[in-house]
């Protein structure tokens, strides 16, 4: 029962990291949900400490990329927040954890590890299964080439002969010409 429970607890975690500036992140309000916390109590632990944050743990979401962000979750324009959400990558979300101090943040640490590597398998056997679509692609491709030419030079052996117009060398009536 408790690995159903860390199963489920992994695959919600896993719904809530996106790929934004090619990097796998969740945003502030997510993480904060799931630490038990508000977000502004977690943003304002994380300002205080944010020499523990450098851009490659977190980083602020330009205007564009959060209105995009709203409208693929059809958040609507006059609900929801108002400011522009943080994003944190495995170890940003990791390094919040630590900043919070909380027993719940500690416990559910582990788990958002364990969804972040979770999907970096993923993605890792994804193109691990991509290779070798690539390289049976690249033999049957030299295998059509090969079939083709045969069945062209079946075609050439089974097209009737063009009859010979030229005089044969020798004698030859004059009936024949």
């Amino acid at each position: 029962m408790a690995d159903k429970k860390l199963l489920l607890t992994t695959k919600n975690i896993e719904s809530k990291i996106l790929l934004i500036r090619g990097q796998k992140v969740m945003l502030d309000a997510d993480l904060a949900e799931l630490y038990g916390v508000e977000t502004k109590s977690l943003n304002r632990a994380i300002k205080r400490n944010i020499e523990r944050f450098p851009t490659d743990f977190m980083f602020q979401l330009t205007t564009d990329e959060f209105a995009n962000l709203k409208y693929q979750s059809g958040t609507a324009s006059w609900g929801g927040r108002r400011t522009v959400p943080f994003a944190f990558t495995e170890h940003g979300a990791i390094m919040a954890a630590s900043v919070l101090n909380s027993q719940r943040a500690i416990e559910i640490s582990v788990h958002v590890v364990r969804a972040f590597v979770h999907l970096r398998d993923l993605v890792s056997s994804n193109k691990e299964l991509s290779s070798k679509l690539d390289q049976l692609e690249r033999k049957v491709a030299g295998h059509d080439r090969a079939i083709a030419e045969l069945i062209n030079a079946i075609r050439q052996l089974m097209a009737p002969s063009v009859p010979n117009n030229k005089r044969p060398i020798g004698f030859a009536s004059w009936k024949d010409k």
